[in-house]
């Protein structure tokens, strides 16, 4: 297991990079293992609603660029960059997707399927007013990307590995470029957020946050 000391450091070496060396690439291994992190993420009712689209495309990174406004330093020197993609329909409580994911995926015993497939159901209709529009189902999909996403920066951090979040984008025209290249498929995803992959060109600057004291509530 890693130290205390280990972890906190990853933590204060990961920032947001803005520019990569475009000449430094990430291991085939080391990219599995970031790739790996997101897949072991936990999702509601470990219902895993994302696909990991690793876009090394020069052509399509260059199409990205217009419409990716916060990306305009990533796209070009990035060592691999990643669109994170959440179903849509196929998250509701009845869909064919959520039934296999019991069955085949969980590997539940029938009686256990029906249970949670109930619970589940309460859970969306009632507890979280998740059906009432298809934006909401949606929105909900994407906070269990951000899990991954963060699971799989801070993966990054701690073999040396930079990275950037990417929500600086106009969300239809890049939809709309992804859909074309063939990679999104509309009617069963959209896109929840891109990250960016690779190793710093420039210094990072002293990272700044609000003291604990102003973020934390003890409760006892």
């Amino acid at each position: 297991m890693i130290t205390k000391d280990e972890v906190l450091a990853a933590f204060h070496f990961r920032h947001a990079c803005k520019q990569f060396n475009p000449e430094k690439k990430i291991s085939d291994e080391d990219f599995e293992l970031i790739l790996e992190t997101g897949r072991l993420s936990p999702s509601s009712f470990g219902f895993e609603p994302w696909r990991f689209v690793v876009i090394q495309n020069p052509e399509l990174r260059e199409k990205l660029r217009p419409v990716v406004w916060g990306a305009q330093g990533q796209l070009p020197t990035a060592s691999h960059y990643v669109a994170i993609l959440c179903r849509k329909g196929d998250m509701r409580f009845d869909s064919r997707f959520i039934a296999h994911l019991m069955r085949d995926v969980q590997r539940l015993p029938e009686e256990v399927v029906q249970k949670k497939g109930e619970k589940f159901r309460v859970f969306q209709e009632n507890e979280f007013n998740l059906l009432e529009s298809e934006r909401a189902l949606f929105d909900w999909a994407c906070k269990q990307a951000y899990i991954a996403l963060g699971n799989m920066m801070t993966a990054a951090a701690l073999i040396g590995i930079d990275s950037c979040p990417i929500e600086g984008y106009d969300i239809k025209a890049t939809e709309d470029i992804l859909s074309v290249s063939g990679v999104l498929d509309k009617e069963k995803f959209g896109l929840a957020v891109m990250v960016a992959f690779g190793y710093r060109i420039n210094p990072q600057s002293a990272k700044v946050r609000q003291p604990s004291e102003d973020l934390t509530v003890w409760v006892k």
